[in-house]
């Protein structure tokens, strides 16, 4: 299965590779080929994470001389298309174009790492709240049943 995913990812960079070398020449401005640097961008990470994933299959599946060689090599081989991507783009849109995308790219992905981490803590406080709240009402309720017991005890006792 790791292989399977190997290649994909790996077929998913070559493919935008192929793409941006045959259109990086025509592109009036970086929005045109951006779907497909998003696309190797995501094949890259799916190499990534097959190379560093190490469940499934059987031991020798995973320590295997040809699997390990791959993953190696195919991680090797998506870092250089990577790379000659990004010589590509700076000598079409200017030195540090590249640099500027890996930097927003960067900064977007933190940005919604924070924005799905605040949003964890929001629930896990309004859990808290919540928790709080029904102990409250509980405690309550325990009070005023202790008090209705304690005044219909002492009437039948009165009368």
């Amino acid at each position: 299965m790791v292989v399977a995913e190997v290649l994909t990812g790996i077929a998913l960079v070559q493919s935008s590779v192929k793409f941006i070398k045959e259109n990086i020449s025509t592109a009036r401005d970086i929005g045109q080929i951006a779907s497909q640097i998003d696309d190797l961008f995501a094949g890259e990470k799916q190499v990534q994470q097959a190379r560093a994933k190490k469940s499934g299959g059987g031991l020798g599946d995973q320590f295997g001389v040809d699997t390990v060689a791959k993953e190696i090599i195919d991680a090797r081989l998506a870092a250089e298309q990577l790379a000659e991507v990004a010589n590509m783009v700076d000598m079409r849109f200017g030195h540090g174009t590249w640099a500027g995308i890996i930097a927003e790219r960067a900064k977007r992905i933190q940005e919604q790492r924070e924005i799905v981490a605040a949003a964890k803590k929001k629930k896990i406080q309004e859990a808290q709240e919540f928790e709080e709240n029904m102990k409250q009402v509980l405690i309550a309720g325990c009070v005023l049943g202790t008090i209705i017991g304690f005044l219909i005890l002492f009437i039948m006792m009165v009368l």
